[in-house]
């Protein structure tokens, strides 16, 4: 569906969040990190994505073109995040509150900063009315980046399962559509406004932002990334990190373990700020007993 909201829902938010741009040139010889997770008869490579780009952006290298052409299928985040036919009823169900409007949540300050930013991204401030805080903390962060020339047509899952599919490869998900809103919409509502407040917070930051966050992704640059995706949510928006980073890194994790235990050569994709930090799937891995190395 999107991402690049607030700062905690844009570390991830794998279909449902994370829209990432790239502004900022690259040096050549830079790529995103490409990790492997190995025993006697399995390989899985690991890779730390972005899910919306704007075209030029030049991610791919003959190593993570290798990875991809050596695995025999491959696993995402989620499945359907780009099909309204799929996600049409389920934002309905789980992002819409007509018996209670956006205003009767928020301080009348924080109405305020909404709507003029609704009205600065080109979205009438009533649109936001019926949404509830973390659909409309979503909306309001991604307007201005697709505004700016990011398409979700070339988000690197995209890429990666056209080429996989091309190749008569299967591809499978970690989560269901519905799984991954229900993690928005299950949040306390105290984690819900945190995570809307913190979209307000970040208005100013717009693109540019954006571009520096792409720019560590892109040339692999692990401190870059840690500092952008996790530092901050998980020292300001603790309940928010653990929601959508922590435990779900956790059960990452075991499905990692259970795969690895088969034989093959899978590749995994899911969103950058997974695969960072100190509760990161590779730390997770860890304590499974499981080691994963960069390939370099």
């Amino acid at each position: 569906m999107l991402s690049i909201l607030s700062r905690p829902a844009r570390r991830l938010a794998a279909g449902l969040v994370s829209i990432l741009a790239l502004g900022a040139a690259v040096p050549a010889v830079a790529e995103p990190a490409l990790w492997a997770i190995k025993d006697k008869d399995s390989t899985i490579y690991l890779f730390g994505t972005v899910h919306v780009l704007k075209p030029e952006t030049q991610w791919r290298s003959p190593r993570i073109d290798g990875a991809i052409k050596a695995s025999g299928d491959l696993v995402i985040e989620v499945q359907g995040a780009d099909d309204p036919a799929v996600m049409q009823p389920l934002i309905m169900k789980y992002g819409v509150d007509q018996a209670k409007p956006l205003s009767t949540k928020l301080s009348a300050e924080d109405l305020k900063r909404a709507q003029t930013l609704a009205q600065t991204a080109g979205l009438p401030p009533q649109a936001i009315e019926p949404m509830r805080p973390w659909l409309a903390s979503i909306t309001l962060a991604m307007m201005p980046i697709l505004k700016a020339g990011y398409d979700p047509k070339s988000g690197v899952e995209g890429v990666i399962s056209t080429l996989m599919k091309a190749d008569g490869k299967p591809a499978g998900a970690f989560e269901t559509a519905e799984q991954q809103i229900r993690f928005f919409a299950d949040m306390s509502p105290q984690a819900e406004i945190g995570l809307f407040k913190s979209t307000l917070d970040d208005a100013d930051e717009g693109p540019a932002k954006i571009d520096s966050m792409v720019a560590a992704w892109a040339a692999g640059d692990l401190k870059a990334l840690e500092g952008e995706f996790v530092t901050e949510m998980k020292t300001t928006y603790a309940d928010v990190y653990d929601v959508l980073l922590t435990k779900r890194n956790i059960d990452w994790a075991g499905k990692l373990k259970t795969k690895l235990d088969g034989s093959g050569v899978s590749f995994v994709a899911v969103g950058a700020g997974h695969l960072v930090g100190p509760d990161s799937v590779q730390v997770q891995l860890a304590k499974l007993g499981i080691k994963a190395e960069r390939v370099k």
